[in-house]
């Protein structure tokens, strides 16, 4: 069994936001591989339900972001979970939009989300750092994570979130190249490849005894019509001298 953890704020007021481009990976996986309706549970909303072969509970804490291991924490205690079971969605301003990472284990790097689930249940767990960028400047973080996304990110987040719910079976099995290349064909497809080149011509086959030939071409008939008169082109003097010869 995996558990796979989104991360935002809960409220309307906060589902465009960019902090909660987790909860919006989960609310995808689940709509598109047919998961359970949400329940209250563990501080949060859980939804279960398969993906490949494996059983996966989705959960989103809805505890605000600063306290998401509460929620983790309890859900891993409850169904006798390792943090290695656990893979946390959440947005990250050290990578580009449209730019995804995998990592196992390490640091929280100042998201305030990984700090409390680190606290809750060590850092030994997976997570999918899906970029959104940085404003420039530390003092402006705050302010940009709590925006809704702009009209213009509306493509390449829907690729990635597509990418993330095609990938999502790979993602639970632990093949995770496979997961992070269903996202890089969505957010990065290949060029139609241009010029293409015609079918090589086939030599010409060597004949066989037996081999039907071809026909001869056939002469073309003399024309059963009389020759015009070549033209006369002597003078009339010469015409008229030329009758008493």
């Amino acid at each position: 069994m995996k558990l796979f953890v989104g991360l935002g704020n809960p409220g309307a007021e906060h589902a465009m936001n960019r902090h909660n481009i987790g909860f919006m990976a989960l609310d995808r996986i689940a709509a598109d591989h047919g998961f359970a309706p949400w329940r209250a549970r563990f501080q949060g909303l859980l939804s279960e339900g398969r993906l490949g072969s494996e059983k996966v509970l989705l959960l989103k804490p809805q505890t605000y972001m600063n306290l998401s291991g509460q929620s983790v924490g309890e859900a891993l205690r409850f169904f006798k979970l390792d943090a290695p079971d656990v893979t946390v969605f959440h947005d990250e301003l050290d990578l580009a939009p449209a730019r995804l990472r995998l990592k196992h284990g390490g640091g929280h790097a100042g998201h305030n989300g990984l700090r409390s689930i680190d606290a809750h249940i060590g850092p030994h767990y997976t997570r999918v750092r899906m970029g959104i960028g940085h404003p420039g400047h530390k003092d402006r973080v705050a302010g940009y994570v709590l925006q809704n996304f702009a009209k213009a990110d509306a493509d390449w987040l829907e690729d990635l979130l597509t990418g993330l719910s095609e990938g999502a079976a790979d993602l639970a099995e632990g093949a995770d190249a496979k997961f992070q290349n269903a996202v890089a064909l969505r957010l990065f497809p290949p060029r139609p490849s241009t010029g293409e080149k015609g079918p090589a011509k086939k030599p010409a086959a060597a004949e066989k005894p037996g081999d039907a030939k071809p026909e001869a071409p056939k002469p073309i008939p003399a024309d059963p019509r009389p020759a015009a008169p070549a033209e006369d082109t002597r003078s009339p003097l010469q015409r008229l001298a030329d009758k008493f010869r």
